[in-house]
C-alpha cells in the first residue's frame, strides 16, 4: 500500500469537526493543572491593597479583591463586610492602586470613605485588626514596568533563567528565553546566541528551571553543560558569566512567578537499587534501571540498564522523588505491561528474581515511590495536544490509547516522522487540552490526510487481503476495512494519476486561489478512492462548498452505472452530505473528469489524467466567464434549488432555514443539574422558553439521524439557497404539497418530543432572567466557558471574543 496524498495536510484544522468526524471527546480542561496555573494573573481573591477614594482623590483606603478578570479587579472597601452594593471594578493599568504600606512609605493619607464612616469609629484599631496576617497584592504587578501584565508575559524573549543539567550533573547554566508560548519556553544556552542546535523546550513550572541566582543560593555552581563546554574556552565562559551578572537586573524574571512550582521532597533511594523506568528522552518502553548515584536528599541519578560489554553510551538522567516514569520492580508485570529486557540480556523472558540475583542487587522498596492515582479525568480514546518527544518543536494531536494508574499511552498523529505510543504522566507539562495551540497562536500538527491508494499491478485479478482492521481517515469520513474484506486490484480498476492544472479556467464555483493551493496530483490508486479524494479537494476549494456539492450530486432518476459515494461539505457552520457518482474503472476516468469539469462550468482540463504544461488545448485562458459559459452551452437561467428528478439527495445538518444567522452548535444544552440560584449563562437578550434550546437539540437530532430524516432535511436545505423559487415549486405539485404537510407533522412531533424532556424538573429549568449577573459574564474564560457551559471549542472561542469586547467596552466606560 502507498500513501498517496499523505503529504496533503488540512489547510485549516478544526478541532470541532475532527472530534465530530472521529466520534471522540476532548480530555477535560481541568485535568491539565499546569495550564490552569499558567492562566492565573497573580492577583487572588482576599488580597488587600490601598486604593484612592473616588470622592476624595487625595486620600486612600484599604480594599479587598473580591474577584479578578484579566486586568480587571473587583474591589470592596474594608468596612462594608458582606455588603456588595458598593463593589467596584478597577483597571490595574489606569486605577490608582498600591500594595499595603505604600501610603505610610509615601506620606499619603489613609481615610475612611464617607459611606462607611459611621461603621468605623476607631480607624487605627480597625486597620490593625483587618491587616493582621493579611496578604498584600504583589507590588511588582501594581507598579513599574510590570504593572497590569499577566505574570506569564513577564517571561519575555531575552529574559534569562537558570537551568539544571539533568543528564550528567546538577550544575546549572544560564539560558535565554527565545520564545514563550503560553508558558512553554524555547530556551537557548547563554553563549550560543547564533546556534539553535542545543535549544530546549520546557514549561516554565519545570522543577529544573529557576530564576537567575538560584544556583548560588542553593550551593550549586554555574557551569555550561558538557555537551557545549568544548565550544568555547574557559576564559570565554567566565567572561559570559561576568556579563550576565552585570545585566542581571535588566533580564531577570520576578521570583513570584515560580511560587507555584512543584516542591521537591526528600527521597529514600540508595545507590545500586533496581527499579523500572521510562527514559524521558525516549518514552516509548519501560526498562530495568539502576540508581547510579545519590547526590543529596533531593536528587539522584538513574541509568537505564545495558548489559552489552561494548556499549559506548549510557542513558542516564537525574530524578527526584516525584519524577515521572519511575516504578517499583514488578510494576509492569502487575499491570499487564511489557518490560523491555536490557540490551544484551540472554533470552526474551525477563525475570526480575533471576536478574536481581545475577546483578547482586536489591529492588528499591515500594515506600521509595509516590502513590499513584487514577483520579485524573482521562479516559481511553480521549483527544488532547501533546509534545512530540522526538521533536519537541512539534505539538501533535494525541489519542489516549491506554491508561494505567496515573500514566497515559498516547498515540501522536501528524508528526513529521511516525513515533511509537508515548508513555507520559497525567501531570506531565508536555500535554495540553484541546485548543491550547490555537489559543496561544502556535501551529498544531494536523493529522496527515491519508488515502488508501492501492497499487496498479500488471497481473490480472491479483487479490490484496486486508489482514487487520484499518481505518482510513482522510477528512472525508472514516471507512473501516475489515479482515474479511478482499480488495480486487488489476489494471481495470486502477486509476491513473489525476492532475490539477492550476492555469486552466476555474469557473464561477471554484476559488482560483484555493485551486492553486491544491497538490499537483493525486493517485495513482483505486479509482473510487482517488476520485473521491479529488472531488473532496474540489468541494473544499469552492466559494460555496454546498453549492458545488449540489452540482455534483447524483440524479436519482437518471441512469448511472458508476459507484455511489457520500461526500460532505461544510459552509458557514452547516454540514451538507450528498451521494455523488464516481466511476470504478480506469477506462471511464478521463470522460468522468471532463464531464465533471463541464458540470462545474470550468475548463474541461482543469483536472484529469492529462497534465497541461504550457497551453490548454481548450484555449480557456482567452475566454471571459460569460463567453466561456456560453461556449459550453450552460443554461443561463438555471434555477438554484431542486435538481431534476424528484427531491434532492443532498442532506444538510441544519434545521433553521429562515434564520439568517451563523449557527452556534450545542450553544446552551443544559446537561448539568443546576440549583435555582446558579448564574444564568444565557446571553442577555436571548429568548427564554422560545425554542432556543429546542433548536439546538433539533440540530443534534438531525446530525445523528441524517439517513432516517433525510427528506425533512432536503426540504430545509433547498429553502436555504432559494426559498422563493422552492416554495413555488412545492405548491405546483400535489405530491410535493402532501410531502410538505407530512414533513411539517414530523417536525412538530419531534419538537413536542423534545419539549417533554428538555427540562424535566425544577433543577434543570433555566434560571429566570432576574438572575442574570453581568459580573459573572465578565469573569468567563475559555476553560470556564467550555466546562461550565458545555460548549465545543469553536463556539467557546467565539463567545469569549464577544465577552472580551463587552469587557473592554465596560471598563473603558466605567473603570476608574
Amino acid at each position: 500500500f502507498s500513501d498517496a496524498g499523505s503529504s496533503v495536510e488540512e489547510m485549516e484544522f478544526n478541532w470541532d469537526e475532527y472530534l465530530e468526524d472521529t466520534g471522540a471527546t476532548a480530555a477535560p480542561h481541568g485535568s491539565f493543572k499546569h495550564v490552569d496555573t499558567s492562566l492565573q494573573n497573580g492577583f487572588a481573591p482576599g488580597m488587600k491593597l490601598e486604593v484612592a477614594v473616588k470622592s476624595d482623590q487625595n486620600t486612600y483606603w484599604v480594599a479587598t479583591i473580591i474577584t479578578t478578570c484579566g486586568q480587571l479587579l473587583l474591589l470592596r472597601y474594608d468596612g462594608y463586610g458582606e455588603d456588595r452594593k458598593a463593589d467596584f471594578w478597577c483597571d490595574i493599568m489606569t486605577a490608582d492602586l498600591h500594595p499595603i504600606g505604600w501610603c505610610e512609605q509615601n506620606k499619603k493619607i489613609l481615610k475612611v470613605p464617607e459611606g462607611i464612616k459611621d461603621k468605623i469609629p476607631d480607624q487605627e484599631e480597625f486597620l490593625q485588626r483587618v491587616l493582621k496576617g493579611a496578604c498584600s497584592a504583589p507590588a511588582n504587578l501594581l507598579e513599574g514596568l510590570h504593572r497590569g501584565k499577566n505574570p506569564l508575559d513577564l517571561i519575555a524573549p531575552g529574559s534569562r533563567l537558570e537551568l539544571q543539567n539533568i543528564r550528567d550533573s546538577l550544575e546549572a547554566w544560564i539560558v535565554n528565553v527565545v520564545e514563550n508560548v503560553g508558558g512553554r519556553l524555547k530556551l537557548r544556552y547563554e553563549g550560543l546566541e547564533d546556534s539553535d542546535k542545543f535549544d530546549q523546550w520546557l514549561f516554565y513550572l519545570d522543577p529544573f528551571l529557576h530564576q537567575v541566582g538560584w544556583a548560588a543560593q542553593h550551593g550549586y555552581s554555574l557551569q555550561p553543560p558538557l555537551a557545549i563546554r568544548s565550544l568555547k574556552s574557559e576564559a570565554d565562559w567566565q567572561e559570559i558569566l561576568k556579563q550576565v551578572k552585570e545585566e542581571e537586573e535588566e533580564s531577570s524574571v520576578p521570583t513570584d512567578l515560580f511560587k507555584d512550582k512543584p516542591v521537591i521532597g526528600v527521597h529514600s533511594f540508595s545507590e545500586g537499587m533496581k527499579l523500572e523506568a521510562v527514559d524521558p528522552m525516549a518514552p516509548f518502553v519501560i526498562s530495568p534501571a539502576t540508581v547510579l548515584k545519590v547526590y543529596n536528599e533531593k536528587y539522584f541519578m538513574i541509568e537505564i540498564d545495558d548489559l552489552r560489554p561494548d556499549r559506548t553510551t549510557s542513558q542516564s538522567y537525574i530524578c527526584h522523588v516525584n519524577s515521572a516514569g519511575i516504578f517499583p520492580v514488578q510494576w509492569s508485570l502487575k499491570n499487564g505491561l511489557h518490560l523491555s529486557p536490557p540490551p544484551g540480556y540472554p533470552g526474551q523472558d525477563f525475570d526480575w528474581a533471576d536478574y536481581l540475583k545475577q546483578c547482586g542487587a536489591e529492588a528499591a522498596p515500594q515506600s521509595c515511590f509516590p502513590s499513584l492515582t487514577s483520579d485524573h479525568g482521562f479516559k481511553e480514546n480521549m483527544k488532547l495536544e501533546a509534545v512530540n518527544p522526538v521533536d519537541p518543536e512539534e505539538v501533535c494531536i494525541a489519542t489516549v490509547t491506554k491508561l494505567k494508574d496515573s500514566y497515559l499511552w498516547l498515540q501522536l498523529e501528524g508528526s513529521t516522522k511516525p513515533v511509537p505510543d508515548c508513555i507520559v504522566s497525567v501531570e506531565s507539562m508536555n500535554i495540553f487540552p484541546v485548543g491550547w495551540c490555537e489559543t496561544n497562536g502556535y501551529q498544531l500538527r494536523p493529522p496527515r490526510k491519508r488515502l488508501l491508494s492501492l497499487p496498479c499491478v500488471p497481473f490480472p485479478n491479483l487479490h490484496f487481503r486486508i489482514l487487520s482492521s484499518r481505518t482510513v481517515h482522510d477528512g472525508l469520513k472514516n471507512q473501516e476495512l475489515n479482515s474479511s474484506d478482499s480488495v480486487v486490484i488489476n489494471g481495470k480498476y486502477c486509476c491513473p494519476k489525476i492532475y490539477f492544472n492550476h492555469r486552466c479556467f476555474s469557473g464561477p464555483y471554484l476559488n482560483k486561489g484555493r485551486i492553486a493551493e491544491l497538490p499537483q496530483s493525486v493517485g495513482p490508486g483505486n479509482c473510487v478512492l482517488v476520485l473521491k479524494e479529488v472531488l473532496t479537494l474540489l468541494i473544499n476549494a469552492a466559494y460555496k462548498p454546498s453549492r458545488v456539492l449540489r452540482e455534483l450530486q447524483l440524479d436519482e432518476e437518471a441512469a448511472w452505472h458508476g459507484h455511489g459515494e457520500t461526500l460532505k461539505a461544510k459552509y458557514k457552520g452547516k454540514s451538507y452530505r450528498a451521494t455523488v457518482e464516481v466511476v470504478r474503472t480506469a477506462d471511464r476516468v478521463a470522460d468522468f473528469c471532463r464531464k465533471t469539469c463541464i458540470k462545474l462550468e470550468c475548463c474541461p482540463n482543469l483536472f484529469g489524467p492529462q497534465m497541461v504544461l504550457d497551453k490548454c488545448s481548450e484555449n480557456c485562458s482567452v475566454l471571459t466567464k460569460t463567453k466561456y459559459t456560453h461556449y459550453y452551452g450552460k443554461r443561463k437561467n438555471k434555477r438554484i434549488g431542486r435538481p431534476p428528478g424528484g427531491h434532492s439527495n443532498l442532506e444538510v445538518a441544519m434545521k433553521k432555514p429562515n434564520k439568517r444567522r451563523k449557527r452556534r452548535k450545542h450553544f446552551f444544552v443544559h446537561k448539568k443539574k443546576r440549583s435555582s440560584t446558579s448564574v444564568d449563562n444565557t446571553p442577555a437578550g436571548s429568548p427564554q422558553g422560545s425554542g432556543g434550546e429546542e433548536d439546538d437539540d433539533q440540530d443534534e437530532v438531525d446530525e445523528e439521524s441524517l439517513t432516517e430524516d433525510s427528506t425533512s432535511e432536503h426540504q430545509d436545505e433547498l429553502l436555504e439557497e432559494s426559498e422563493v423559487s422552492e416554495k413555488k415549486s412545492l405548491s405546483s405539485s400535489p405530491t410535493q404539497s402532501e410531502l410538505s404537510h407530512s414533513l411539517a407533522q414530523d417536525r412538530d412531533k419531534r419538537k413536542r418530543k423534545l419539549r417533554t424532556f428538555s427540562f424535566s424538573d425544577d433543577e434543570n429549568k433555566p434560571p429566570s432572567p432576574k438572575e442574570i449577573d453581568g459580573q459573572a459574564l465578565l469573569l468567563l474564560t475559555l476553560p470556564t466557558v467550555q466546562e461550565c457551559m458545555d460548549l465545543k471549542l469553536g463556539p467557546a472561542i467565539k463567545l469569549c471574543h464577544h465577552i472580551e469586547r463587552v469587557k473592554l467596552a465596560f471598563y473603558q466606560q466605567f473603570a476608574n
